[in-house]
């Protein structure tokens, strides 16, 4: 079995795991998808509590709707909020946290970001990321994590590393539901690690 199988076997698996147990918020599950789960609002204050977040000016936030309680609690800390826009096709949204007092909650969802996103390119070309928040399917306790299959979490990381906005030593972390911590996830070359795994129930740090 291929490294390609094994990812398909794991995503079904937790797929599967978060369906039957009645954790996802999508009727027929998360299937092909980040899986929207039911306490990504739990695990996004237990993030909004770490001395990542409090240090943090700007952050990241991939474009997925498990993470769309982190982008709120984002802009209502007046924070910097920098979204990849679905399937990277139009690059990145900039959205400034104090300037949005009011409609912070349309503003984190992706038809919001694209409605109160910010068109100067000069405020926020040179802008670096403090902390940057990925969704995933599956991560274990060494910060491997696989996707949906897509690829965009991988090369959103890598986009960001070349054009210097996150550094080696950027806490990348990601919001899960614990079933989607497990104990092994193969990877390929271009996979990108995370060094911050948040749950509903724990932080880890890796």
């Amino acid at each position: 079995m291929n490294i390609i199988e094994q990812k398909e076997i794991l995503r079904k698996s937790v797929y599967d795991s978060i369906f039957n147990g009645g954790f996802s918020n999508r009727p027929n599950g998360d299937y092909g998808k980040i899986p929207d789960f039911k306490g990504s609002d739990i695990a996004a204050q237990t993030l909004a509590k770490s001395k990542e977040w409090k240090k943090s000016k700007t952050i990241f936030v991939s474009p997925d709707s498990a993470q769309t309680p982190v982008r709120y609690l984002a802009l209502k800390d007046n924070k910097n909020l920098i979204m990849a826009s679905p399937n990277l096709e139009h690059g990145y949204y900039f959205l400034d946290g104090s300037c949005l007092d009011g409609v912070e909650m349309e503003a984190s969802t992706k038809e919001g970001a694209l409605k109160y996103k910010i068109d100067d390119d000069s405020k926020h070309h040179h802008m670096s990321v403090d902390l940057l928040v990925e969704g995933s399917v599956a991560v274990d306790r060494e910060g491997h994590r696989i996707g949906k299959g897509k690829g965009y979490g991988d090369r959103e990381i890598a986009d960001l590393l070349e054009r210097k906005l996150i550094k080696t030593t950027t806490p990348l972390a990601t919001t899960i539901h614990p079933l989607q911590l497990v104990d092994f996830v193969p990877t390929e070359d271009h996979d990108q690690k995370l060094n911050m795994v948040v749950t509903t129930e724990e932080i880890i740090r890796i």
